[in-house]
């Protein structure tokens, strides 16, 4: 996964002198300069640790971050400037300063970019950096991402524990980071999925598995109760991303055709659905979305 170059990276100490890491998750930005302030001694960060954020109403110019990032560094250690926000909105003016001081960097500091944003990576190639690395990850590694997570804090997690968590929560790392530090005050070195189905029932009576086998159902009483209890605990984006996650594992259980081809129907909707959200921005009516998902289930057989 590309989260984990960022790792690497930090292992290394981050040699490189100027980095740029990109994601269009703010959660994986927010956490990668988390990960990066950690190997600065806490005792130095007043003087070897800067954060900038283009979105602040009073971040300071280019050439001041630039000013302190060329800054001297006594004994030997090394100064970290970080600046975060999207990048692709600086003006041309700032571009050149950015670009003229990454061809020619101060050898005692480290100037890290995070890109915040949507982007193609031949749009910031430009800015000529040489350790360009996505942050993203990709929906079929997040499992990987919340055992390593898991590990991080001495904890073990079953892959069932794992599924668990990803069908209850959705694909949201900021929510499923949150649910993480639930998880480790358990007290408890293996995490199974008991344990996964406990924490997160708190108030609820159902999960998305329960959504799911009722639309196969096809009971749409059941339906509309079990989502009328999960939209108190779970926003209709992270609903959507459980979806998605539940009716996957179905299709990789799928070994006849017209089965596989009535879950790629779903997944169809499911996408048209997400892409509307993110192009739009607005909530999305999810009520409409679970008829669609009953009428496509039609004849065909359960879910399972």
């Amino acid at each position: 996964m590309s989260y984990q170059a960022l790792l690497n990276e930090i292992e290394k100490g981050l040699p490189s002198e100027v980095y740029l890491f990109y994601s269009s998750d703010s959660f994986l930005i927010r956490e990668a300069i988390e990960v990066i302030k950690k190997i600065v001694p806490e005792n130095d960060r007043d003087f070897n640790f800067h954060v900038f954020n283009l979105s602040d109403e009073e971040v300071p110019s280019i050439q001041q971050i630039l000013d302190v990032t060329n800054t001297f560094c006594f004994f030997g250690s090394r100064r970290f400037t970080l600046l975060s926000g999207n990048l692709l909105k600086i003006s041309k003016k700032d571009f050149e300063k950015l670009h003229n001081y990454i061809l020619s960097p101060a050898p005692s500091s480290v100037l890290i970019l995070l890109h915040n944003g949507v982007a193609k990576k031949d749009a910031l190639e430009k800015f000529g950096v040489k350790k360009l690395i996505s942050l993203d990850i990709k929906e079929p590694d997040i499992p990987e991402w919340i055992k390593k997570r898991i590990k991080m804090k001495g904890l073990e997690i079953t892959d069932d524990a794992v599924s668990c968590l990803i069908a209850s929560s959705g694909t949201d790392l900021g929510l499923l980071a949150s649910e993480i530090e639930k998880i480790s005050m358990l007290g408890k070195k293996k995490i199974t999925f008991n344990d996964i189905s406990d924490i997160l029932a708190g108030g609820r009576l159902y999960n998305v598995f329960d959504l799911v086998y009722a639309i196969s159902a096809k009971n749409p009483d059941k339906v509309f109760k079990i989502y009328k209890n999960l939209k108190e605990t779970i926003d209709d984006y992270s609903l959507i991303g459980a979806l998605n996650w539940q009716y996957g594992r179905s299709f990789l259980s799928k070994r006849n055709r017209e089965g596989s081809s009535h879950l790629l129907k779903i997944f169809e909707l499911l996408n048209k659905v997400d892409i509307d959200i993110k192009s739009s921005g607005r909530n999305f009516p999810i009520e409409y979305l679970l008829i669609k998902l009953l009428q496509l289930q039609g004849d065909q057989v359960s879910v399972k």
